[in-house]
């Protein structure tokens, strides 16, 4: 799996006429060939050459049908820095499609608050985002929390009894102290600003909010450094994070 950082280019936009009628499953690029010899390819309103190119926009039509390239999947794991928002505005300042710039239409799975660093995933298949973020699929997010004051068993103990927001009572979580001031949460839930709005509850506040797993999925692993992101075939979204759930 190869790294990529902020703006650099990994796939070309332009593709020839005969790769795009194999990659749409219509016939072989030899088969392409003769199509486009025998003048029953258009693309747009031009009857195609060989070797003609199609770009991104580009309409083809084979005998006067629009033959369609499938859509490839792509599932991308991204580490996000503090200050880059989780929004598909591309208008918004420092958006996190304007920060990755990759060259195909995706969409962040879920939010990191423009506070919060760590792993976000991208995708342009809508049929995993639901069962990575509904919470009855309990797929495990851990964040790395540092408070701004020592960390009190009042604080632990509220916390894995649950708290009230939005009128719902959270989901039961996993906490592990990790220093004086630092601690792991595991949510199997994504209310809005949930972490942060669970520890206020206790007269905490988290200064420093880092997602470092999404299921089995951990951002150490990744070697990604801020502003990074790297592509993830599905079979190991598959193994990692949806975990064969239906």
């Amino acid at each position: 799996m190869r790294v990529w950082a902020r703006g650099e280019e990994k796939l070309s936009k332009i593709v020839r006429i005969n790769k795009y009628l194999t990659e749409a499953n219509y016939c072989s690029r030899r088969q392409a060939d003769r199509l486009v010899e025998e003048g029953r390819v258009r693309i747009n309103a031009e009857k195609a050459r060989l070797g003609g190119r199609v770009q991104s926009g580009d309409k083809v039509f084979v005998d006067g049908s629009e033959i369609k390239r499938k859509e490839k999947k792509i599932y991308i794991a991204y580490n996000k820095p503090v200050g880059v928002i989780c929004t598909t505005d591309k208008t918004a300042k420092d958006n996190i499609i304007g920060k990755i710039k990759y060259p195909a239409r995706i969409y962040p799975i879920g939010r990191l608050d423009v506070n919060t660093s760590g792993l976000i995933l991208l995708t342009n298949d809508g049929n995993i985002v639901n069962r990575i973020l509904k919470g009855r699929h309990r797929v495990e997010k851990e964040y790395e929390v540092s408070t701004d004051k020592k960390i009190t068993e009042k604080l632990l103990s509220g916390l894995e009894q649950g708290v009230v927001l939005d009128g719902l009572k959270t989901l039961p979580i996993k906490l592990k102290q990790l220093s004086e001031r630092k601690l792991s949460m595991v949510l199997t839930e994504g209310k809005n600003r949930q972490v942060r709005r669970m520890v206020r509850e206790f007269g905490f506040e988290a200064v420093k909010l880092k997602r470092v797993r999404i299921g089995q999925l951990k951002l150490e692993d990744l070697s990604l450094r801020a502003n990074q992101y790297i592509e993830l075939k599905k079979d190991l979204i598959d193994k990692l994070i949806l975990l064969n759930r239906p």
